[in-house]
């Protein structure tokens, strides 16, 4: 899938019907998730329905779900195409942002 193509909502609600899938896959009640997660129950009504939640709860239930070493695998810095541009990375990175 194409996520250049989607909102951040679309993206959000894609991800909220996932964890839905997850738990429903495991055959999992929400009370069961919410807890093991130590998420509420009601957020995690909203999120499968609103895909609204805070960063820290959506990796609350990832945990519990078996699943948090996939969001390790995110935002990684982009590969190196030769060696110059490995050491030009190494030497070039800011501390803060310049905009």
């Amino acid at each position: 899938m194409n996520y250049n193509l989607l909102t951040a909502k679309e993206v959000a609600k894609l991800l909220a019907g996932r964890l839905k899938n997850l738990r429903l896959s495991k055959k999992w009640k929400r009370t069961t998730l919410a807890d093991r997660s130590g998420v509420s129950v009601a957020s995690l009504i909203r999120f499968e329905q609103t895909a609204q939640i805070s960063m820290d709860n959506f990796l609350n239930l990832l945990s519990a779900l078996g699943r948090l070493d996939e969001i390790e695998k995110l935002l990684l810095p982009p590969s190196a195409s030769s060696i110059d541009e490995l050491e030009a990375k190494e030497t070039k990175r800011p501390k803060r942002g310049l905009i």
